[in-house]
C-alpha cells in the first residue's frame, strides 16, 4: 500500500493562522471534489475559522476519562473506518490523553499515512524538538510538547505560515487570538516583539533548510553538478598552517555579506591516510571556525586542487578561499601551486587568493635525506664519492674483458644502490660522477673530456638521465615509505595505547606511563593551577616526576583551561610532538569522564539520601505518629474526670498505651541502628553464641504474632557472633515474618563447612524475584501496605539486619520458600570455643 501523502503548515508563532491555511485548503480541495474530512480541529471560538470549518465533514472524537473528567481525542479507529482521501488534523505536537493507543498526535498521523490516507496537518516552531533549548532560551518558557524533526521533515510539503511580530501583536490585540482576559498578559511577555522576531528567523531558517535539502536531492537526481546561486556558501581551503587564522577570517566576512551565508572550511589530506599538517593547528582552526559559526570538514585526496573543487561543487558553494602561494615564483615555474591549480579548474566558481605574511617565505624543499636518518645519508655519500672512483679503477684494470654498454650499466647500478642506500642527492652525485668517469676513462678518445662518437654522447646522456630518474623514485619512494612506516608506528601506539586504558582502573595513571614509554622521557604529569601566578599542583605523576621541574620540561600540552600535560627528561623528535595532542586529547577525555563519574556519584548519593530523606518523612508523619496517637488518645481518656472506666476498660487502655510505647520504642531503636549502621559506627564484639539461644530469646522480643517453632538443636554448632546483635538480626526478620504470615513460622539451623545457615520459613504472599534484593534497603515495604493486623513500619528492619549481619561478618538474603511464602537465611560462621593453657578462650 502507498503510503500517504502529509502536507504540514508550519507556524512561525502561536496566532498566525495556520489552522485557517489549513481550513482554507481543505475548503478549496472539496471544491475540486476532493472526499476531505475533518479528523481534529479547533476554533478556540474564533468566528472566520469556524465558518471555514462549516462545510466538511467532522468525524466524531474518541472519548477519554482522565481524573474524573471526560476528554477528546482524535479516533485513529474512525478515520481507518471512515478511509477518506484526505484528513485534517490540527497540531502535530498534541499529546493525548491517558489510555491513547499512542501517546502524542503526530503518531496518530503516522499511523493514518502507513494506511494510504493524506494528512493535512499544523506544528508552531517552537514544537519542533530539536529547537526546544533555543525557544526557552528566546521566551523563557519550555515546550513540554514537542515533534520529532524528523517527523516534520519527513512531510512531502511544509508550507510556512508568517506574519510579521507588529500584525500579529494587532491581531492579538483585537481580540482574534486569545479572550480578552488574556490579551494583556499575553502582549507584555510571550508575543514581545523580540520573542516574535526570533521564532520568525527562526522559522524561515529551518524552512530555508528544508528547502535547501530538496534542491540538493533535485540536483543529485538531475546530475547538476555546477554551483547554484541560492544561498551563498564560502568554503576556505587549509593547509594546517598558521596562515589558516586569516584565511578563515576573510571567508567570515565573504559570507557575513548576505543573508543566510554558511562558512565551510576544509582540510585536504592524502588518500594513503598521512597527515602532514600539524595536528594542533588542525585543532586549533577547527575551534576558530566553530567559533565563526562555520563547519569545519576533512576529505580526503592526492590532488589537493581537484578535491577541493569537488567538494566545493558538492556542497554547491560559489565561492572559494584560498591563501597565496607560499612557494619561491621560480618554483612555480616548476610546478604551478594549488592555488593557481585552482583558478585554472575553478569555472564558474570564484576564487579569493588571499595575501598572507607567510606568502612566498618557503624556500625550495633541498631535502638531502634527512627522512632516511644520518647514518643511511653518510654511508650513501661514500658509496657515491668513493665507490664511483674505486669501480671506475676497477673497471680501468680489466678494459679488455667489457666494453662501454657493460660499463655503463655497472655505473648504473652502482648509482641506483646509492639511491636506495642515501637518497636522490648522493644518487645524483654518482651518477654525474660516473658520467665524468665513463667519458674519461671508457670513451674515445680517452683521458679527455672530448667524446669522438655522437653514439658514445648519446648513451651518455642516457645513462645520465635513467640515473637521475631512477634515483629519483627510488628516493620519493622511500620517504612514502618512511612517513608509511611512521604513521604505521603512530597508528599501532595508539591503537595501543587506547586498547591498554580499556583494561586499566587507573587510567590517567596508565596514560602518563605509556606517554614515558612512547616518547622515550623519565617520568610524565598532569599539572594544575589556576591562574598563571599560581602555583602548579600535579593531579597525576609518574614515578620520579618532581612539580618544580615543570618550568624547564621538554614538552608542556595544553589539556584544558587550567591543566597541562609535562614531559621531563627527554626531547621527542619533531614527528612525536605532533602525537602530543592526540595524548592529550585523550587525557582531557580521561579527565572530563572522572568528573563525570564524580558528578555521577555524588549525584546518586544525594538522590539516595533525597529519598532516605523522603521516606523517614512519611514514616514520622505517618509510622511514628500513629502509635503516639494511640499513646495519646489512651492517656486522655484515663484523665478524663467526665467519664468512669469500668477496671477492664482501664487495664484495656494501659494496655494500649504499654504496646504503643513499645512499638514506638523498636521503630525509634531501628532508626538508631540505621543511622549508626551508615555512620560506621556499630562494633561487634564476637564470641561464640549458640543459635538455639538466640532464637529463643529473639522470640520473646515478638511483640504479638502468629507462632514460631523453632527446630534448631541446642547442641548445634556454634556460631561467630555478637549475641545481642544476632538476637536483634533474628527478632528483626521474625517480626517482619509474623506481620506478612498468620500462620506457623519455623526456624531451622543447618551447619555447611566452615558456616552455618538459619532459616526463617514462612508461607505468606512472598515476595517478586525482582523485590527480594530491594527488601532490604532502607524503607522498603512489600506493597507499600500494612501489615497483618494492622502492624506497620517504617521499612527498616530487613536493612538493619543486614547491616548488623555484615558487621559479623555474616550474609542474609531471600529466597522463594517451595510451595509459595518467603525464606529469609542468615549465614555466619562457624566455631568452637577452645581453652588455651592460660585458662583464656581463644577461637578454633
Amino acid at each position: 500500500m502507498t503510503r500517504g501523502v502529509l502536507r504540514v503548515y508550519l507556524g512561525s508563532a502561536p496566532g498566525v493562522g495556520k489552522t485557517v491555511a489549513m481550513l482554507a485548503e481543505a475548503q478549496r480541495r472539496l471544491g475540486r471534489g476532493t472526499d476531505v474530512v475533518i479528523g481534529v480541529a479547533e476554533s478556540h471560538g474564533r468566528a472566520h475559522t469556524a465558518r471555514l470549518m462549516e462545510g466538511i465533514e467532522t468525524l466524531p472524537r474518541r472519548e477519554v476519562g482522565h481524573r474524573g473528567a471526560t476528554l477528546t481525542e482524535l479516533d485513529v479507529a474512525a478515520v481507518l473506518a471512515r478511509r477518506p482521501e484526505v484528513v485534517l488534523v490540527d497540531e502535530l505536537a498534541h499529546t493525548n490523553a491517558p489510555g491513547s493507543p499512542h501517546e502524542k498526535r503526530w503518531q496518530d498521523v503516522d499511523e493514518i499515512l502507513d494506511a494510504g490516507i493524506d494528512v493535512i496537518s499544523t506544528v508552531n516552531i517552537q514544537h519542533l524538538e530539536s529547537l526546544g533549548d533555543v525557544v526557552e532560551a528566546i521566551t523563557g518558557i519550555r515546550q513540554l510538547e514537542t515533534v520529532p524533526d524528523e517527523f516534520v521533515r519527513s512531510a512531502d510539503q511544509v508550507e510556512l505560515v508568517d506574519m510579521s511580530p507588529e500584525a500579529l501583536r494587532r491581531r492579538l490585540a483585537h481580540g482574534n487570538v486569545y479572550a480578552a482576559e488574556k490579551v494583556d498578559a499575553a502582549l507584555a511577555n510571550y508575543f514581545r516583539v523580540g520573542n516574535l522576531t526570533a521564532l520568525r528567523e527562526l522559522s524561515l531558517l529551518w524552512v530555508a533548510d528544508r528547502v535547501d535539502e530538496a534542491m540538493a536531492r533535485y540536483r543529485e537526481a538531475e546530475g547538476i553538478d555546477r554551483p547554484w546561486p541560492t544561498r551563498e556558501r564560502v568554503v576556505v581551503a587549509l593547509t594546517g598552517g598558521p596562515e589558516g587564522r586569516a584565511l578563515l577570517r576573510r571567508g567570515a566576512q565573504i559570507a557575513s555579506r548576505g543573508a543566510g551565508g554558511e562558512l565551510i572550511a576544509v582540510h585536504v589530506t592524502r588518500s594513503d591516510g598521512l597527515v602532514a599538517a600539524d595536528l594542533a593547528e588542525l585543532e586549533a582552526l577547527e575551534r576558530l571556525t566553530v567559533d565563526l559559526g562555520g563547519t569545519f570538514h576533512t576529505v580526503r585526496g592526492d590532488d589537493t586542487a581537484a578535491a577541493l573543487l569537488a567538494f566545493a561543487r558538492g556542497v554547491n558553494a560559489r565561492q572559494v578561499v584560498v591563501g597565496a602561494s607560499r612557494r619561491r615564483r621560480w618554483q612555480e615555474l616548476l610546478s604551478p601551486g594549488v592555488g593557481q591549480r585552482v583558478v585554472e579548474a575553478s569555472g564558474d566558481i570564484d576564487v579569493h587568493l588571499v595575501s598572507h605574511d607567510l606568502a612566498r617565505t618557503v624556500r625550495a624543499p633541498l631535502r638531502f635525506g634527512p627522512e632516511l636518518g644520518v647514518t643511511r645519508t653518510a654511508l650513501g655519500w661514500g658509496l657515491a664519492l668513493l665507490g664511483v672512483p674505486l669501480a671506475g679503477w676497477l673497471l680501468w684494470l680489466t678494459t679488455a674483458w667489457h666494453d662501454l654498454p657493460l660499463e655503463v650499466l655497472i655505473f648504473l647500478f652502482l648509482t641506483v644502490c646509492t639511491a636506495l642506500l642515501g637518497g636522490v642527492w648522493p644518487a645524483l652525485a654518482a651518477s654525474v660522477l660516473a658520467s665524468l668517469v665513463i667519458n674519461w676513462f671508457f670513451t674515445e678518445p680517452l683521458y679527455t673530456l672530448t667524446i669522438a662518437d655522437p653514439q658514445n654522447l648519446v648513451a651518455l646522456v642516457v645513462f645520465l638521465l635513467v640515473a637521475v630518474a631512477v634515483s629519483s623514485v627510488v628516493h620519493v619512494s622511500e620517504r612514502r615509505a618512511a612517513a608509511a612506516r611512521s604513521a604505521q608506528r603512530e597508528a599501532a601506539a595508539l591503537a595501543a595505547s587506547a586498547e591498554s586504558l580499556l583494561g586499566e582502573e587507573d587510567q590517567l595513571q596508565a596514560l602518563l606511563r605509556q606517554c614515558v614509554e612512547f616518547f622515550g622521557v623519565s617520568s610524565a604529569a598532569i599539572v594544575s593551577r589556576e591562574s598563571a601566578r599560581a602555583e602548579w599542583t600535579v593531579v597525576a605523576a609518574t614515578a620520579g616526576f618532581d612539580v618544580a621541574g615543570v618550568r624547564d620540561a621538554a614538552v608542556r600540552a595544553t589539556v584544558d583551561d587550567t591543566r597541562q600535560l609535562v614531559l621531563v627528561g627527554g626531547v621527542p623528535t619533531a614527528d612525536d610532538r605532533r602525537l602530543v595532542s592526540a595524548f592529550t586529547t585523550r587525557a582531557a577525555a580521561v579527565l572530563h569522564r572522572a568528573e563525570l563519574v564524580r558528578e555521577a556519584s555524588r549525584a546518586r548519593a544525594l538522590a539516595k539520601d533525597n529519598r532516605a530523606r523522603t521516606a523517614l518523612l512519611a514514616a514520622v508523619s505517618h509510622d511514628l505518629r500513629t502509635p503516639l496517637a494511640a499513646i495519646k488518645a489512651a492517656s486522655s481518656s484515663l484523665r478524663a474526670s467526665d467519664v468512669t472506666f469500668s477496671v477492664a476498660d482501664r487495664e484495656d487502655l494501659l494496655e494500649t498505651v504499654e504496646e504503643s510505647a513499645d512499638r514506638l520504642a523498636g521503630l525509634v531503636a531501628n532508626l538508631l541502628d540505621m543511622s549508626r549502621l551508615q555512620s560506621g559506627a556499630v562494633t561487634a564484639r564476637i564470641d561464640a553464641v549458640s543459635v538455639a539461644d538466640a532464637v529463643v530469646d529473639a522470640t520473646a522480643q515478638l511483640d504479638g504474632a502468629g507462632p514460631v517453632r523453632s527446630t534448631v538443636s541446642p547442641d548445634g554448632p556454634l556460631v561467630a557472633a555478637d549475641r545481642g546483635l544476632l538476637e536483634r538480626v533474628l527478632a528483626n526478620v521474625l517480626q517482619n515474618a509474623v506481620r506478612h504470615w498468620s500462620g506457623e513460622v519455623v526456624v531451622t539451623s543447618a551447619a555447611l563447612a566452615d558456616r552455618v545457615q538459619m532459616r526463617i520459613v514462612d508461607r505468606g504472599p512472598g515476595v517478586p524475584r525482582d523485590g527480594k534484593e530491594r527488601i532490604f534497603e532502607p524503607f522498603q515495604r512489600v506493597g507499600d501496605t500494612p501489615g497483618q493486623g494492622g502492624v506497620t513500619g517504617v521499612g527498616l528492619g530487613l536493612a538493619v539486619a543486614r547491616g548488623l549481619m555484615e558487621a559479623m561478618d555474616g550474609a542474609i538474603w531471600a529466597e522463594d520458600t517451595p510451595g509459595g511464602g518467603l525464606t529469609v537465611v542468615l549465614e555466619l560462621p562457624r566455631t568452637e570455643p577452645v581453652r588455651d593453657a592460660a585458662g583464656s578462650r581463644r577461637w578454633a
